[in-house]
């Protein structure tokens, strides 16, 4: 995530800062603007960013009172959440620590998730603006069958509807469940970014008539799903895939070849505006000067993005292996797969503001 500064001290704050810890006023992310700003109570009592007394007031998300999220509501409107948190249903439990403690991580990531789509423009609907196709989210817990065994809650996209299992906001159940899918990633972020890419699969080719155009880059997804992650879970993936898909899972469907590649896309594209942020630059092998110096969110094409991730995620991962961890992106990005972001980028750059 790119930095922010204190509108009252200049400060650098973060993202998910609460508070200046420089000079102690209270912050708010005000998503209409991205930007975080500082609050002040003004004579009329309606808080304000600071030094903008003719600012519209704000107020801050329902979802505040527990620490769970620090983003802002128009205070002249009658709604109460924020624009990430009006599309949750189901949320976790919050009469227990555990709980709360999900709920906070899952809303950290879920925040990250709404500033790609509120940078991409993407479309967003609640399900009272499209009660067929918005978007909603569940976070599910798991169930206790009548023997006792535990059984796991469901990740999955259907028509808008994004169900996550709560539980993997817990570090041990998320690593647990890596190592039985034998995954090399797996974060909550990531479940975000996936499943959503389905989302947006449904509105901007299937509802938008792109669907042949798709097919030339992806495949037929008018072959049964079902079927097809039968297969992938009693087969694996074919040989060679590593040359054609960004992961194992890419192989199952072609939705699932896009929701991969989407969601690899806003990777690539949030973690380069951090490292720009940071003003970090790594010289490629060929060592010419590194063309780094450009907005991720607005790049001229997915090869420029390709080219400035490369040499990051391998300087990222070297980094990893010298503390003993294992590669936070355990990828490869093949030119097949960059022909495939590159329609992802051409989609979505229709629509960034």
């Amino acid at each position: 995530m790119r930095l922010f500064s204190c509108g009252a001290c200049g400060q650098t704050v973060h993202f998910d800062n609460r508070v200046c810890v420089n000079c102690g006023h209270n912050l708010g992310f005000v998503p209409e603007r991205l930007a975080m700003v500082a609050l002040e109570e003004g004579a009329d009592g309606a808080l304000r960013p600071v030094n903008e007394p003719d600012a519209s007031p704000l107020r801050p998300c329902a979802n505040a009172g527990l620490d769970i999220c620090n983003w802002t509501v128009p205070a002249e409107g009658t709604e109460t959440f924020c624009l990430a948190c009006r599309h949750n249903r189901l949320v976790p439990n919050t009469d227990t620590e555990q709980g709360v403690a999900r709920w906070r991580r899952i809303g950290q990531a879920e925040r990250h998730l709404f500033y790609s789509i509120l940078r991409l423009n993407l479309p967003h609907p609640t399900r009272e603006e499209d009660p067929a196709g918005g978007l909603v989210f569940d976070f599910l817990e798991d169930k206790v069958d009548e023997s006792g065994n535990t059984v796991a809650a469901m990740t999955l996209h259907d028509e808008g509807l994004i169900a996550i299992r709560a539980a993997e906001a817990d570090d041990v159940v998320r690593v647990a469940a890596k190592e039985n899918m034998d995954e090399p990633y797996r974060t909550m972020l990531g479940h975000f970014r996936h499943e959503v890419g389905h989302f947006v699969w449904n509105k901007l080719v299937r509802d938008a008539g792109r669907l042949e155009e798709c097919r030339a880059v992806f495949g037929d997804e008018q072959v049964d799903y079902a079927a097809a992650l039968q297969h992938h879970y009693e087969n694996g993936p074919p040989p060679g895939w590593q040359q054609s898909y960004i992961s194992s899972y890419a192989t199952t469907h072609p939705w699932e070849d896009f929701a991969e590649c989407f969601a690899h896309y806003l990777h690539v594209v949030d973690a380069l505006e951090t490292s720009n942020a940071f003003g970090i630059a790594i010289t490629p092998a060929n060592h010419t000067t590194p063309d780094v110096i450009f907005d991720p969110y607005h790049a001229e094409s997915a090869e420029q993005l390709v080219s400035a991730w490369i040499p990051l995620s391998v300087a990222i991962n070297s980094i990893q292996r010298s503390l003993g961890e294992n590669d936070i992106y355990p990828f490869v990005l093949t030119p097949e797969v960059t022909a495939k972001l590159e329609y992802v980028h051409r989609l979505l750059q229709g629509r960034a503001s």
